[in-house]
């Protein structure tokens, strides 16, 4: 049998057939996707990329940023500069040799003169007198022996005469040879006697300048007596030639030989050097010091450089093997020693010990511990270690 079923539309019911839906419900379904969508794209998706630029912005800052630079070599000659004072070639005090009164004098400070030239007259009457004295003994010494050899001689021919004995021609030989004795004692003293006049004259032992005058006329003048020295009364220096002695480290000692090469520095003179010469050392270092005595010669003919100035020497030594220049802001100083903070591989550091050689104020010298292509950091930090991450940037010199 079958049964028809009516089914009201207004009554719901399982057999209530579902309705179509109009446009106006799909639109509204595709504008909340959209606007799901746009707030995913322009709302979550920006935040996300700035937290994750955020972090990694904050993992970047916490590497340090260092500037690093690179090790030059140093010179093929090393300079050692050293203190010293110019001296003169020769310098000696002139004092009289004979006791008087200054009669005059001839040059004075600042006179340049040769050897033998005049530098001052004495006046000694005393010992003039006694010259007169002992020429006379020695005229009187001069006839006596005459006399005797005229009769030494008459008497050796009575002797073959027979008319004396041979003991009386010998007592007048030996008369003769003892006035003859006497005689040449006379001229010897009359000898001396004109020495020590000439001593009147004070001459220059060398070619110079005389630095000091220390007499006047009319000053009476001691010789000295028993070897020790009267008054001074010039002193001169011979300044063609100048030598300058410096105290070489007993580091460098090995390599300052004569014959090395040097230069000399003056403040009153900017910019000029002055050529000189290692010509000797002590061959023996100062134990109280650990110096080496050594000495410069430098030529001084036309006089710009004087004595008693002060210089600074440059010795032009070898320098040591493998030297590498770095700027003193690069090392660190620690209880270990000297080191240089090197940026290894992936840029890591890696604390490498020094030993430093010379100081030249801005850069020193390193005589070991770095390579040439080894990547210092400049100003380390304090704090700095072995295996910390860093990221290197450009120093500032090198951004203009």
């Amino acid at each position: 049998m079958e049964l028809n079923t009516v089914t009201d539309a207004n009554t719901p019911g399982p057999l209530t057939r579902h309705r179509r839906r109009g446009p106006g419900g799909w639109i509204a379904l595709v504008l909340v996707i959209v606007a799901f969508v746009a707030a995913y794209l322009f709302g979550v998706v920006p935040r996300e990329h700035a937290l994750e630029a955020l972090g990694k912005e904050t993992r970047a800052l916490a590497v340090p940023t260092v500037a690093v630079t690179t090790p030059t070599p140093g010179d093929a000659v090393a300079d050692l500069v050293l203190p010293g004072n110019l001296q003169a070639y020769t310098e000696t005090p002139v004092y009289a040799r004979a006791t008087g009164y200054l009669k005059r004098w001839t040059v004075d400070m600042g006179t340049r003169v040769k050897a033998g030239d005049l530098l001052a007259e004495i006046e000694i009457p005393e010992i003039d007198a006694e010259v007169q004295q002992a020429r006379a003994d020695a005229e009187t010494a001069r006839v006596t022996w005459e006399q005797a050899k005229t009769t030494s001689d008459r008497w050796q021919e009575l002797v073959r005469s027979g008319t004396v004995t041979r003991q009386d021609a010998d007592s007048a030989l030996n008369a003769m040879r003892a006035r003859k004795a006497a005689l040449d004692a006379a001229r010897e003293n009359v000898t001396r006697l004109d020495r020590v006049r000439s001593f009147r004259r004070v001459v220059a032992p060398f070619d110079g300048v005389i630095t000091t005058r220390n007499a006047d006329t009319g000053e009476l003048i001691d010789a000295g007596a028993g070897g020790a020295p009267g008054r001074e009364l010039f002193r001169l220096a011979a300044t063609k030639r100048l030598r300058v002695r410096v105290n070489v480290p007993q580091s460098s000692a090995k390599d300052a030989l004569p014959g090395t090469k040097a230069e000399l520095t003056l403040p009153e003179y900017p910019g000029r050097r002055f050529a000189g010469k290692l010509v000797r050392t002590a061959q023996s270092i100062d134990a109280s010091s650990r110096t080496l005595l050594a000495e410069i010669e430098v030529d001084n003919a036309d006089g710009e450089l004087l004595p008693g100035a002060y210089a600074q020497v440059h010795l032009k030594l070898p320098a040591p093997t493998k030297a590498l220049v770095v700027p003193i802001n690069t090392l660190l100083f620690r209880a270990e020693g000297p080191q240089a903070a090197v940026v290894g591989e992936n840029q890591k550091v890696v604390l490498k010990s020094v030993t430093i050689g010379r100081d030249f104020g801005t850069k020193v010298e390193l005589l070991s511990g770095l390579d040439a292509a080894d990547r210092i950091i400049l100003n380390p930090s304090d704090s700095i270690t072995d295996g910390v991450q860093v990221r290197v940037v450009a120093p500032p010199d090198a951004k203009k």
